[in-house]
């Protein structure tokens, strides 16, 4: 059975990078003698950087329109066709906000030691990176919400996600970071409720709260954080690097989206941005759409130990000195993704999932 993914492609690196993911996706299906087709919105999607800034705000905003409304229609209308899941390159971000506001999106990621696994569920739905601009004479007044309907919904999400993460018990912890001193203790009675309605605790906490619990002590063995992004979006990269040494540049992560109109949609992206002044230089770190690449194959496509093969190529890459400069290598972006593919080539599907 065929299996159909969606594609998204914006500016800046967008199209080497929706190349990778092509050839890759390709790759990991050649071994698994499967076939992944991928159907690609036909909008080149901008990148903060192309809209020029100086071309006036009325054009700005004209273009952020725009591609928002494609956008969230592209991925309204893969729902409806049954396809699992997107993966976009990066593209502006209020455009992006735009969509995660209409489909009610959360980004989830889990950051893993050996000791702990702290699952990070950004609530992008609502708050200061959603909302309208009004511009006045010298000013810009930006008009946001916060809701009870859509925190709860946020909230139920996570619970379900802990829970399939840890289907043992859940998580040991829950904390929402949120700056909810400023909504009237608005923000305290609904997650008291939501708390209350789903048979769990949580700690409704301050961002610097957070942030001194995890410098004091870490995370416990099983966390969750359920975060507005005026927090989490600052603290991603920083919690990638000080509890999964891990480099945004390596990294993918998935946003699911609430809203019926949308729902059963995963999107796949990487975690770095459009990389405008790397566009067209074949220099790009193809790291984590590789990886993107690898999750949709396993997760959407029936490739079971994709994830696995594909880190043990990139392991073999790693021992080689194969690399974009970024990682202190002296290979193109083409020359690792060739190299990738050619490891998956020799070793084939993990042996613990070798036909029988």
């Amino acid at each position: 059975m065929e299996r159909v993914i969606g594609l998204a492609v914006g500016r800046g690196t967008g199209p080497e990078l929706a190349t990778v993911f092509e050839r890759v996706l390709a790759g990991i299906a050649d071994v698994y003698s499967t076939e992944i087709s991928v159907t690609r919105s036909e909008r080149i999607y901008h990148s903060y950087a192309s809209m020029k800034p100086t071309a006036g705000i009325d054009r700005v905003r004209q273009l952020t329109r725009e591609d928002a409304d494609h956008y969230a229609e592209f991925c309204r209308a893969q729902a409806a066709l049954g396809v699992p899941a997107v993966f976009r390159t990066a593209i502006n971000a209020q455009s992006l906000y735009l969509v995660r506001q209409r489909l009610r999106a959360v980004k989830v990621d889990v950051i893993a030691t050996a000791d702990t696994s702290l699952l990070l569920v950004r609530d992008q739905a609502q708050g200061f990176y959603t909302g309208d601009n009004t511009h006045v004479p010298g000013a810009l007044i930006r008009t946001m919400a916060f809701s009870q309907e859509i925190t709860d919904k946020v909230i139920a999400f996570a619970v379900r996600r802990a829970r399939r993460e840890w289907p043992d018990g859940g998580a040991d912890e829950i904390v929402m970071a949120y700056k909810f001193h400023l909504l009237d203790g608005a923000l305290d009675a609904w997650v008291a409720e939501s708390a209350a309605r789903h048979g769990v605790e949580i700690r409704l906490c301050q961002p610097d709260t957070v942030n001194r619990d995890l410098i004091e002590r870490g995370p416990r063995p099983r966390t969750l954080i359920i975060a507005g992004n005026e927090w989490a979006d600052i603290m991603h990269v920083v919690l990638l690097d000080r509890f999964a040494a891990e480099r945004q540049e390596n990294r993918c992560t998935e946003n699911v989206y609430l809203h019926p109109h949308a729902a059963g949609l995963v999107e796949y992206q990487t975690v770095h941005g459009s990389a405008d002044d790397l566009a067209g230089k074949d220099a790009v770190n193809p790291v984590a759409t590789v990886r993107a690449a690898a999750v949709v194959a396993e997760r959407h496509a029936g490739c079971a130990g994709a994830m696995r093969m594909v880190e043990r190529g990139l392991e073999s890459l790693g021992r080689r000195g194969i690399g974009t400069p970024d990682l202190g290598g002296r290979h193109s972006t083409t020359a690792v993704v060739d190299a990738l593919l050619g490891t998956l080539n020799r070793e084939g599907r993990p042996i613990m999932m070798a036909d029988s």
